[in-house]
C-alpha cells in the first residue's frame, strides 16, 4: 500500500490548440478535466495499474467537490482534509509536439489548523492508524504503508520544513518516505534524510546551487543531495531520461518518444513507476540492501522510464494503464556519458 499527500492539489483543465498566438481567439481542438497535483497524479497512475493507493489531501469549494468526483472515477481512494478555501483551476496548453503553456492558479491559503490537521491525518493514514476527519475516524487501519510520498508545492501558510517534519515524524515507523518538491521545501526535506526524492534538472540546479547541463552534472548535483541527506536520488531529464543516485552507484537510462503528445504528468507517471517496481521486488523477494522499499536495487529506474514514456505519448495529464507501457523502448546504460549535454 502506498500513501501520497498532496499539499496543493487543483483540477487540471488541459485544452489542445493548433498553436498558441497571444492575443488571438482560438479554438479548442479537445478538452479534459483532471484531477491534479503531483501526489494526485501519483496515485492515478498506481490506480491505473491496481496496485493499492490512499492519497491526503486538502479540499474546499467547488473544486474541492470536483476534485473528488474526478478522483472517484480514475479509482483513487481519497483522504479528504476540509479546508476554508478553494482548491486551485490549472490550466494547460497543449500544442503540437508536445509544447505545453501552463497557467497554475495560487491555491488556498491553509490556516495553522489545517496545516496540522493536515499532517497528522498523511502520518495516520501512512502508518495505519485512524485518525479523526471531518467528525469521523478515517477507516484505515492495520500494517504500515510501504511509502508515504509527500508531492508539490506548498499553499500559502504551510512552512518550508512541512515535509521535513513528516519525514522525521516517520522515522523507526517502517514507512519509507519519498519527496518530489522544490525550493525550500525540498532543500529542508534532503536535510531532514528522505529515502528518495525526485527532482527534476532545474530543481537539482536550484537546490544544490550547481550548474546542471551535462548528464555529468546532473548526476554531481544529484550525489550532492545524497551527500545532503537524501538515501537516494531519481532525477527526472525529460528527453534525456532519468538518473538513479545513492552515493555509490550512478543509473542512466532513457526511453524516448517518437511522438510526444504532453509532458504534463510525466515526471508523477515516473515516480509512480518507480515506486511500483519498488514494490514487486520486495513482493519477489529482498534485495542486496534491503532496508526498506527505498534500497531496493536501482533496476527500477527502467520501468520508472517505462511509465514516464507513455505518459507523454498521453493527452493532457492522463496516467498510462499497463496496455501503454512499451518496456522495450527503454534503454538502460552501462556507462554515464558525463560530457553529453542535456536537451533542452
Amino acid at each position: 500500500m502506498i500513501v501520497t499527500l498532496t499539499p496543493n492539489p487543483s483540477v487540471d483543465h488541459t485544452v489542445d490548440l493548433d498553436e498558441l498566438i497571444r492575443g488571438a481567439v482560438h479554438r479548442v481542438q479537445a478538452s479534459r478535466l483532471d484531477a491534479g497535483g503531483k501526489g494526485v497524479n501519483v496515485a492515478r497512475a498506481l490506480a491505473a495499474h491496481s496496485i493499492e493507493v490512499r492519497a491526503v489531501l486538502p479540499t474546499g469549494g467547488l473544486t474541492g467537490e470536483a476534485i473528488g468526483g474526478l478522483m472517484r472515477a480514475d479509482g483513487v481512494t481519497a483522504v479528504p482534509v476540509p479546508v476554508a478555501g478553494a482548491l486551485r483551476m490549472n490550466i494547460s496548453v497543449v500544442e503540437p509536439g508536445g509544447v505545453v503553456t501552463k497557467i497554475n492558479e495560487l491555491g488556498p491559503e491553509l490556516s495553522p489548523a489545517e496545516t496540522a490537521e493536515l499532517r497528522a491525518q498523511a502520518i495516520a493514514t501512512a502508518v495505519g492508524s485512524p485518525h479523526p476527519v471531518d467528525g469521523g475516524l478515517h477507516p484505515r487501519s492495520g500494517a504500515p504503508a510501504a511509502w508515504l510520498v509527500c508531492c508539490g508545492s506548498l499553499p500559502r501558510g504551510i512552512p518550508a520544513g512541512f515535509y521535513a517534519d513528516i519525514v522525521t515524524a516517520l522515522r523507526g515507523t517502517g514507512v519509507a518516505v519519498a519527496v518530489d518538491s522544490s525550493g525550500p521545501a525540498l532543500r529542508a526535506a534532503v536535510a531532514a534524510g528522505p529515502d528518495l526524492v525526485k527532482p527534476n534538472a532545474d530543481e537539482l540546479a536550484e537546490v544544490t546551487g550547481m550548474p546542471v547541463g551535462t548528464l555529468g552534472e546532473a548526476a554531481a548535483a544529484g550525489q550532492e543531495l545524497v551527500r545532503r541527506g537524501a538515501r537516494r536520488v531519481l532525477a527526472s531529464l525529460g528527453p534525456d531520461g532519468a538518473l538513479f543516485m545513492d552515493g555509490r552507484t550512478v543509473v542512466h537510462g532513457e526511453a524516448p518518444v517518437e511522438l510526444p503528445v504532453s509532458t504534463v504528468g510525466a515526471g508523477d507517471a515516473l515516480l509512480a513507476g518507480y515506486l511500483a517496481a519498488c514494490g514487486t521486488a520486495l513482493a519477489n523477494g529482498p534485495g542486496p540492501d534491503a532496508a526498506g522499499p527505498a534500497a531496493w536495487h536501482p533496476d527500477a529506474i527502467a520501468e520508472a522510464l517505462a511509465w514516464g514514456a507513455a505518459a507523454v505519448a498521453l493527452p493532457g495529464s492522463r496516467m498510462p494503464r499497463p496496455c501503454d507501457l512499451d518496456r522495450a523502448a527503454v534503454t538502460m546504460h552501462d556507462r554515464l556519458d558525463a560530457a553529453r549535454p542535456l536537451k533542452p
